[in-house]
């Protein structure tokens, strides 16, 4: 399950990457860190795993704060959503890199072995780490993050039907003095696939 602090971040970082979903990145996140934020293997750190080259050129200040911190995932999820599309791009010239599972396996490899790995072996590299995390992330994590999110968004929902439905006090005058201003509930947030 994603934690309650980071679905926002997480929520919004999808939404600057079409081929990204909530249950994607979530597993990613899983597998890079456990969502731990000071997570450090000795070459990558914090909740998304950055190597400190690759956050050199693709961390940002996700929280406004004036700098891009690898140890804050506020700053860290969006940079990794941000680097993920890139990756997207690059394995699009790689045999069956263009769309759907095929570029989400690449691109995921690409965001463990590296780009240049992956363009190399014009496929998956033959790194036992690297292709481990993939199946890992699609075979074992991406089904768990799914039916999560389907039970989230299945609870948003009733929440959002129940309190439209339950009565309450007049709502105070809009200052335009229409009543019917906008209305005050929010739907749950789209997920896209895979």
């Amino acid at each position: 399950m994603i934690p309650d602090a980071r679905r926002p971040v997480v929520e919004a970082a999808v939404r600057t990457c079409s081929p990204l979903s909530v249950p994607l990145l979530a597993a990613q996140i899983d597998a890079e860190s456990g969502w731990r934020r000071d997570a450090d293997s000795g070459h990558a750190q914090g909740i998304s795993q950055f190597s400190p080259v690759t956050w050199k050129e693709w961390g940002q200040d996700g929280d406004g704060d004036g700098k891009a911190d690898v140890w804050e995932p506020r700053d860290a999820i969006p940079s990794q959503a941000r680097y993920m599309c890139h990756l997207y791009d690059v394995v699009k010239v790689v045999p069956g890199g263009k769309t759907g599972l095929g570029a989400t396996r690449l691109a995921l490899a690409a965001y463990n072995a590296g780009p240049n790995a992956v363009l190399r072996a014009r496929g998956i590299p033959k790194i036992l780490e690297t292709r481990e995390y993939v199946d890992k992330i699609l075979n074992e994590l991406l089904p768990k993050y799914r039916k999560s999110e389907k039970k989230y968004q299945e609870s948003e929902a009733k929440h959002t039907s129940s309190a439209s439905a339950s009565p309450s006090t007049p709502a105070s005058p809009s200052p335009s003095g229409d009543p019917s201003g906008p209305a005050s509930g929010s739907s749950p947030a789209a997920t896209r696939r895979p």
